[in-house]
């Protein structure tokens, strides 16, 4: 869903959640921020009616096939990684840090790291980038 948020300092802003419940959560930790000032005193501001008209469903439309779009460009991305590196699973940060200190040989490698081995990386200096990986479907 999306919301019209304000801030304490009157910033308006559009934010998506996956429903009330989740806004109100994240708003209780402090993890919902203006991105004009960074407050996190953010309320639901009032917001107009959703009336259907051809256009809105025209920009729906279109925003639809750029998601599916952007799905099957990362889709293709996945595939060069997947066919061109080697896959290192859990333990990608372990082997970065060898690559990066010349432990080990220089390859491409793909695999999986938490927010605070990626954080520790790039402190680091290891150069590396985080790519959203997209689900394979049933259909």
């Amino acid at each position: 869903m999306v919301f019209d948020l304000i801030c304490a300092n009157k910033h308006t802003f559009e934010a998506w959640f996956k429903d009330s419940k989740a806004f109100d959560g994240l708003r209780r930790k402090g993890r919902v921020e203006c991105p004009t000032c960074g407050d996190s005193k953010v309320e639901k501001a009032l917001m107009a009616p959703n009336i259907s008209t051809s256009k809105k469903q025209a920009l729906a439309a279109k925003e639809s096939a750029m998601v599916a779009q952007a799905k099957q460009m990362l889709a293709k991305m996945q595939k060069q990684v997947e066919d061109n590196c080697d896959y290192v699973g859990p333990a990608f940060a372990e082997e970065a840090r060898k690559i990066h200190y010349g432990e080990t040989e220089k390859r491409d490698i793909y695999g999986e790291a938490t927010k605070a081995e990626a954080v520790e990386l790039n402190e680091e200096g290891i150069d590396f980038t985080a790519i959203p990986w997209v689900q394979p479907t049933d259909s």
